[in-house]
């Protein structure tokens, strides 16, 4: 399919309404191996915690060999076959979603575009989601997704450039497949790159099983908020960088910055850089 009829998609709209309920946001605490007390009506919802929520259920004959939901419904039918979740950019302007009111999230195909990497052509699709709750507008996410091409025989994996060693915040966490099979459940995310060695091996061409984005930006704008109390976010953006396997632990790691802002990141278990972000609070 050409460019100019995938970028027919621009401008889609979609929304959803769900309830706010406790046990999921109990579930990710205990996933995250966090001791904190047990959810309640009219407690707010930490940032990116939404993901729990708004989750799309496809019927299992729309579901495509990778695992996720067939495009060309509300997402462009992009020919190509590798999915990944490339980085978010979140601005917080109202009031946070609380547990046990209904919230709406609309989502809204921004743009569709090409661009080509060292692994051959890509197309990037940002998808804006604009979610509220009883009193308004909580917070807007724009959502960048990459399509790549099939894995080539000679393709080798790019080594990472290190990550900084100058946190003021970090903390380690072991990316076993128990953490990646709970945060998958929890989101619904059905991509078997997260769970299903031989498929994320011998068709898409990966090491071994891949710890998912949002996992790594969450407990980023984890460490930034949890390093940071009573402050309020305003805004939080992570980009993808590079894969982070399961297996050995990884960091995620947080440096306060002079303005006040929080830069974060992810390293690798061989101190590679995976993911950067950038928290700044009210």
């Amino acid at each position: 399919m050409s460019l100019e009829k995938l970028r027919e998609w621009v401008g889609r709209t979609r929304a959803v309404e769900d309830l706010v309920t406790p046990f999921p946001v109990r579930a990710l605490s205990a996933t995250l191996d966090e001791p904190d007390p047990d959810p309640v009506a009219g407690d707010a919802l930490p940032p990116l915690w939404h993901w729990l929520f708004f989750l799309e259920a496809a019927r299992l004959s729309k579901v495509g060999s990778d695992g996720h939901a067939e495009r060309g419904d509300f997402l462009p039918p992009v020919p190509l076959p590798r999915r990944m979740w490339a980085g978010s950019r979140f601005a917080f302007t109202g009031e946070p979603l609380r547990i046990g009111e209904t919230a709406r999230r609309t989502s809204r195909i921004k743009s569709v575009g090409p661009k080509t990497g060292s692994t051959g052509s890509m197309v990037f699709v940002t998808v804006e989601h604009t979610v509220a709750g009883s009193r308004g507008t909580a917070f807007v996410e724009d959502h960048d997704i990459v399509y790549r091409e099939a894995p080539k025989p000679s393709e080798r994996q790019r080594e990472p450039k290190p990550a900084p060693v100058d946190a003021t915040w970090s903390r380690k966490i072991v990316a076993d497949p128990v953490l990646l099979f709970r945060f998958s459940a929890l989101t619904f995310n059905g991509h078997r790159i997260h769970y299903d060695q031989p498929y994320v091996t011998a068709v898409e061409g990966y090491p071994g099983l891949i710890v998912h984005g949002p996992l790594m930006g969450l407990v980023q704008m984890e460490l930034a908020r949890r390093s940071n109390p009573g402050r309020i976010p305003r805004r939080f953006e992570f980009r993808a960088l590079a894969p982070v396997y399961a297996g050995p632990a990884f960091s995620v790691q947080a440096r306060q910055e002079p303005d006040g802002s929080v830069t974060t990141w992810i390293a690798d278990s061989n101190g590679g850089l995976a993911q950067l972000g950038k928290a700044t609070f009210q």
